[in-house]
């Protein structure tokens, strides 16, 4: 076992930074499909599912590609200047966001809290490499995303008990742990030894945009980026689809109850007092089965080829996936959620790996930045998929209204002065029907689970087509 020792303070830092930042991110973004949806005398905003998935597929987007550009920033300022920019923009950012209710205003609000992150992205990774040495990286970066998936697991746990309270915690628990950060940075990290860049800041942005052309006229690479978007259009549902899925259709009493049973304090903690579990509270198991199966997992496969092992994760992944979706009952939603880490943790470390191993001598650093680039489009597909496609084929409210019209019933139209519940409430009068009985009929008429086979399908296809590149693509290519 290798010694902490070898670790300089700096890199603890930086894992700390890491850590706290994570737990920002993902105490908002576990929960907010489900605040920009949901209704607003709950405190949520009610956008509709397209706004939702243009809003989080853009901005998510824009947030992944910007790193191209803000690690310029960092060469030319330096890592310590940045992370203070970064955690101020980061920390008003989250602020802002639980302040504004327009759709327009919240767009820029999360836009402008996307600059930060992608302020800090780099910087915390460029970082990590520079305190680690050929000895240490492995085991290095191994600590990093441990720490990754320890704060993806912690903030949405706060950010779901601080939400049964009121919505505009959840904003300030990302903005003061953000804060903490600010102040570490100042007291205790010390710039790592850097080569300066004394270039003029335009000319070095031209230079990246050049050398990522450069990058992109392998048409290797090329395609193999492009595939690589199926698997994060997919991945991304965690976060923009299957939250607001879960929030209409699954029943989670039935698993509040099971643990009521065994330990009633258990149960008070996970759940809420209406005797359910939020959405959040279940989804959050993926990042808890990465921090205990994946040094199992990578094991495991530490040597299958790449790209065999990315094609069976993506095949895995996008099973669990579509299981996620099939039925109301959250004993098969853990299970389906656990199919679907396996394939995560099987692909997604494999992919960077695959990426700096085809890298030209000398070019590693670049082609590992246009990994990026399939995340960013991933992410606005994702948005497009968990909006227009889920808003068409499996909203709930969008089903309900068209049951109600089809039934030639009126009820008036959300509003600022008519909620979504109000809408609820009067639906369930007019069809004499509770919560319960009018989840079940919508369910049974218009089979809102169908869009499994769409989600399904893009992974199954991705993994296809990667089997495909890896069997017969490269060889006529080459």
């Amino acid at each position: 076992m290798m010694s902490s020792k070898k670790f300089p303070k700096t890199f603890w830092v930086a894992n700390t930074l890491e850590l706290f930042e994570r737990w920002a991110w993902y105490g908002l973004f576990m929960v907010l499909a489900v605040y920009l949806t949901g209704s607003t005398d709950t405190g949520a905003l009610g956008f509709t599912q397209s706004q939702k998935g243009y809003l989080m597929g853009s901005v998510v987007g824009i947030l992944y590609f910007l790193p191209v550009i803000t690690g310029a920033l960092a060469d030319k300022f330096g890592y310590k200047k940045t992370l203070l920019a970064a955690f101020a923009i980061l920390s008003s950012g989250y602020y802002m966001m639980g302040l504004f209710r327009n759709y327009y205003s919240v767009f820029f609000a999360f836009l402008y809290l996307a600059v930060g992150a992608a302020l800090f992205k780099p910087v915390v990774i460029a970082t990590i490499s520079k305190t680690t040495t050929k000895k240490t990286s492995s085991i290095g970066f191994g600590i990093y995303y441990m720490i990754v998936n320890v704060g993806a697991f912690i903030g949405p746990i706060f950010a779901s008990k601080l939400r049964e309270t009121s919505w505009s915690y959840v904003f300030y628990m990302s903005s003061a742990i953000i804060a903490l950060n600010f102040v570490l940075v100042l007291l205790f990290y010390k710039e790592p030894e850097r080569e300066i860049n004394k270039e003029p800041l335009g000319k070095s942005i031209v230079t990246i945009f050049k050398n990522i052309g450069i990058a992109l006229k392998d048409t290797k690479f090329v395609i193999l980026l492009l595939i690589i978007v199926g698997f994060w259009t997919m991945y991304n549902q965690l976060f923009y689809l299957l939250p607001v899925f879960v929030d209409q259709w699954v029943d989670t009493t039935i698993l509040y109850r099971i643990i009521a049973n065994i330990s009633p304090w258990f149960a008070s903690k996970v759940g809420t007092a209406e005797g359910t579990i939020l959405p959040e509270m279940l989804l959050n198991i993926d990042a808890l089965y990465i921090v205990i199966f994946q040094v199992l997992i990578s094991s495991l496969i530490t040597k299958w080829k790449p790209l065999s092992t990315m094609s069976v994760g993506f095949l895995i992944s996008s099973i669990g996936l579509g299981l996620s979706v099939m039925t109301q009952n959250p004993l098969f939603l853990l299970l389906s959620i656990f199919i679907f880490a396996i394939g995560e943790m099987s692909s997604s470390p494999r992919i960077q790996e695959y990426i700096g191993m085809i890298a030209p001598k000398g070019k590693t650093a670049l082609y590992m930045g246009c990994s990026y680039l399939p995340f960013a489009l991933g992410s606005f597909l994702a948005g497009i998929i968990s909006g227009n496609v889920y808003g068409a084929m499996s909203d709930k409210t969008v089903l309900l209204k068209k049951e109600i019209l089809q039934r030639g019933l009126n009820i008036p139209e959300v509003s600022n002065t008519f909620s979504q519940n109000d809408y609820y409430t009067k639906a369930y009068e007019l069809l004499h029907m509770n919560q319960k009985t009018l989840t079940e009929f919508l369910w049974n008429k218009y089979h809102p689970e169908h869009i499994m086979y769409l989600l399904t399908g893009i992974g199954i296809t991705t993994a296809i087509i990667l089997f495909l590149y890896d069997r017969i693509i490269i060889k006529k290519i080459a």
